[in-house]
């Protein structure tokens, strides 16, 4: 996998469809490439769903970024890392981590950086959907 890489995959709040206010960093200093895939699960974990990659045939659905700048990125990617919680104090596990990935868009790989769950999900139920969007849609309907 390349090293430096300018582009993000998010498949959680930071979507453009979550209406986070952390996105504004990712509208401002990326812009989106398409809708793509990461090998991936989803877990339930009570309030939020949870990703870890896989080596299986389980894919997540989320949204392709590049930054629109080079010289931009390393400042707007640490916003990010701070919102996802990367920065902790010593001796602190992070609940995420961010990890250089293979992203599938329209049948071609490319990597980018993707934030994974950093905790153990023994015990978790996994999700049958690879899309967080859908699911939420589902889970929050009424009855």
């Amino acid at each position: 996998m390349e090293t430096t890489t300018f582009q993000l995959f998010v498949y959680g709040s930071l979507r453009s469809g979550f209406r986070n206010p952390a996105y504004q960093y990712i509208a401002s200093f990326f812009k989106l490439k398409g809708e793509a895939l990461v090998k991936g699960t989803f877990y339930d974990k009570g309030n939020y769903p949870v990703a870890i990659p896989t080596e299986e045939d389980t894919f997540i659905t989320g949204e392709l970024y590049i930054a629109n700048s080079g010289d931009e990125f390393n400042w707007a990617i640490a916003q990010i890392d701070d919102y996802e919680g990367l920065n902790v104090e010593s001796g602190e596990k992070p609940l995420y981590k961010r990890e250089l990935v293979q992203v599938f868009q329209d049948g071609i790989a490319s990597t980018a950086w993707i934030y994974w769950y950093n905790e153990s999900v023994e015990g978790l139920p996994a999700l049958t959907t690879g899309n967080l969007l859908k699911y939420l849609q589902e889970k929050n309907k009424p009855q």
